[in-house]
């Protein structure tokens, strides 16, 4: 009978006896290597924007301000600047992500830039100025900011610098004012205030608080603060960061 070889995978060998006759032998074939697949690598997901969250800013000023968070515009005090005795505290609710940069204008009262209120009457004289603020994290209720001796400040708005013309009869003329333009984009988080100055932490008997203030429960890490001179320096641009609640 004829034999019937496999045809694979084995490879026929056949070699010659002395004889002459023919033996069959046989032997795996190699079994070529498989290469392995190609590995792709994949860049990491973006990390998910952080979640918004609503806070709730109190403001006490001497006399006005508006407030800023992360270069926005959330609210400012309800009471015009033009009003003489601008005396009250605001809650203004906004809704911003960590980190936080604040950004305030507060405003003293003055009639002109002469820099004094009540002209032309017995009572003319220079005001004086303060704030204090804090926001809370309305999720959590936690306080995570306050005005203190961190606060950094830009006056741009001083007078009188000549302080001897109080009793003058044309203040608008005789008293001498100096007037900073406010800075490009200076509420923007990228902004540079390390040239700015510190603010000076002052107490209530310094400032005088009135109407609004005892409105409102203070953190005990909340200071009256303003800038170098309360009566003299009476618009000034204030900037702060939040980095987390």
């Amino acid at each position: 009978m004829k034999r019937v070889l496999p045809f694979l995978p084995l490879l026929l060998l056949v070699a010659c006896s002395d004889d002459g006759s023919s033996a069959v032998s046989t032997a795996a074939a190699s079994v070529p290597t498989t290469a392995a697949p190609a590995t792709t690598s994949t860049a990491p997901a973006p990390a998910p924007a952080p979640a918004p969250v609503t806070f709730t800013a109190e403001v006490w000023a001497d006399n006005w301000f508006s407030l800023y968070v992360n270069g926005e515009l959330v609210g400012e005090d309800s009471v015009p600047i033009t009003t003489e005795r601008s005396f009250n505290a605001e809650t203004i609710t906004f809704t911003a992500t960590y980190p936080l940069t604040i950004a305030m204008v507060t405003k003293d009262f003055k009639q002109d830039d002469s820099g004094l209120e009540y002209i032309g009457t017995a009572r003319q004289q220079m005001g004086d100025g303060g704030f204090i603020a804090q926001i809370t994290d309305t999720s959590t209720g936690k306080v995570v900011a306050t005005t203190t001796t961190g606060w950094r400040g830009l006056v741009v708005h001083r007078a009188p610098l000549n302080t001897d013309c109080l009793s003058s009869a044309n203040p608008s003329t005789d008293c001498q004012h100096e007037i900073t333009p406010e800075p490009a984009d200076w509420t923007s988080p990228t902004f540079d205030d390390s040239a700015w100055t510190a603010a000076i932490q002052y107490t209530a008997a310094e400032v005088g608080p009135k109407e609004g203030y005892d409105t409102i429960t203070w953190s005990p890490a909340a200071a009256l603060i303003w800038s170098g001179d309360l009566k003299i320096d009476n618009t000034i641009l204030w900037r702060a960061t939040v980095t987390a609640g």
